[in-house]
């Protein structure tokens, strides 16, 4: 079976997959997740059922298809892939129940880090992703009460903002110095052994445990076409990827728990709080031990470091020294830069396609940045990204006589125009000519119009609520 044979079938069909609904629904209890089964009792050994239960599956496919993603290997798109599976949902169904369906490798591309160097990321099919995301459905709930209480990434009722805020009541406790700790290419090293062990404590049909070992061995595809065998590792980009990442970290969690020790983490980053600069020496050396001693992983040790906690950046943020959350110089750095690639002057993009991607990204960005206490630096990103756009605009329109009609339509002064229009000055500095096209005429109500996005408003919002008044 071919890898387009294996993507053949689909979730969404009723051929095959309602055979067995009713069967399904008696080993059913109440839903954890909107058409997710959670799984008790009896249940426990007829995991594979509630898997390829028609309603898991259909919230599994919702969930796929809300992420969307780039095709996998066989080149199947999120938009073709429920016509090419209708055909063959009972083969794959069969395959599955037998223990014969192969997973495809997944694609591996590269994202950049601001370092300079590159992570890698696994991508399945689209197909590969429904199952994958229709097992993590069902296992989740058997895993997750379990969990430490500071263990925040991928998990429901979650999130970084709340791994953040947990460091800062750290820091109100007097804990204001850390282990910043780095595992050194968790997701490329993890032991399938331990991986598989740690399922093992909860999951008792060995048919979904043989799938999951299967997916941990499906290999990858690199760039070049070259097929390369995994013989350790969870790639990263895969629904699975996450849970069997926190079920590998749990191990830790508790150690970190019984010896007393107040930590956050999300996924593989974590960071241990102490009340002196001594305790957190000390900490970080019986740490070392024990994660590269009894669970086999790599503390990388150029990263990994004791310091004040106010030195200490977590997920993009830092705590000041006053115990307040604001985004590091990272951060800044790097949303800049992203603002810069979008308003290029190079680009040669209509200004509406430019405005609608800049407005995508800010206020996603804002979305998860803007916990952080730094309403002057908000102030000042907010006037810089509208420089940015009227930059924009000013190369975009060129020729000076193009420029004289629009800046007088938008109700410019003439004679203002006229001295604009012939200046021989550069565009960064004619988008903060006050005459034109700066405050006169691509005013800040003109291009909030536009769609640029309002950063001081967006913040305050978040902050005080829509009607709130900024400090």
């Amino acid at each position: 079976m071919n890898p387009k044979d294996r993507t053949e079938g689909s979730p969404l069909s009723t051929n095959g997959m309602d055979a067995d609904a009713k069967t399904a629904d008696r080993r059913q209890s109440v839903p954890t997740s909107p058409g997710a089964p959670s799984v008790t009792g009896t249940a426990e050994r007829n995991l594979l059922e509630q898997i390829l239960a028609p309603e898991n599956l259909n919230a599994a496919w919702k969930q796929v298809r809300r992420n969307h993603g780039a095709p996998g290997v066989d080149g199947i798109t999120i938009e073709a892939f429920p016509a090419l599976l209708r055909e063959q949902t009972e083969s794959l169904r069969e395959a599955l129940f037998a223990g014969c369906y192969r997973p495809s490798p997944v694609r591996r591309t590269y994202i950049p880090k601001p370092d300079g160097t590159e992570r890698p990321l696994g991508v399945p099919t689209v197909l590969d992703r429904l199952i994958q995301q229709a097992v993590a459905q069902v296992l989740s709930p058997l895993f997750d009460p379990g969990f430490s209480e500071s263990s925040h990434g991928y998990r429901p009722g979650r999130n970084a903002h709340h791994a953040v805020r947990s460091v800062q009541a750290a820091w109100q406790e007097k804990r204001r110095h850390a282990v910043d700790c780095d595992l050194k290419a968790f997701f490329d090293t993890v032991n399938h052994d331990r991986v598989m062990d740690g399922l093992r404590q909860k999951v008792k049909d060995r048919r979904v445990l043989a799938l999951v070992r299967r997916y941990l061995t499906a290999g990858v595809v690199l760039p070049d076409g070259r097929f390369e065998v995994t013989s350790q590792g969870v790639p990263q980009g895969g629904p699975l990827s996450p849970l069997l990442a926190n079920i590998v970290l749990d191990p830790l969690d508790k150690e970190l728990t019984r010896r007393g020790h107040v930590f956050a983490r999300y996924a593989d980053d974590f960071i241990v709080l102490v009340k002196s600069a001594r305790a957190a020496e000390r900490v970080m050396a019986s740490l070392t031990r024990y994660v590269q001693g009894k669970r086999k992983l790599v503390v990388n040790r150029t990263k990994t470091k004791t310091a004040p906690l106010k030195e200490c950046p977590f997920l993009g943020f830092q705590i000041t020294a006053r115990g307040a959350i604001v985004w590091t110089e990272k951060a800044r750095r790097r949303f800049k830069q992203r603002v810069r690639e979008i308003t290029s002057r190079k680009r040669g993009v209509a200004v509406e396609k430019v405005i609608g991607e800049l407005r995508r990204y800010v206020i996603g960005w804002l979305g998860y940045f803007g916990i952080s206490k730094t309403y002057k630096e908000v102030l000042a990103l907010d006037d810089w990204v509208r420089r940015r756009v009227r930059l924009y605009y000013w190369k975009q329109w060129k020729q000076p006589r193009t420029r004289r009609r629009n800046l007088i339509k938008l109700g410019a002064d003439p004679k203002e125009v006229k001295l604009a229009t012939r200046s021989r000055k550069g565009y960064w500095r004619m988008s903060s000519n006050p005459g034109a096209p700066g405050q006169a005429a691509l005013n800040n109500a003109w291009l909030h119009a536009q769609g640029v996005p309002d950063l001081r408003a967006k913040w305050i919002a978040l902050h005080y609520g829509n009607d709130g008044v900024a400090p």
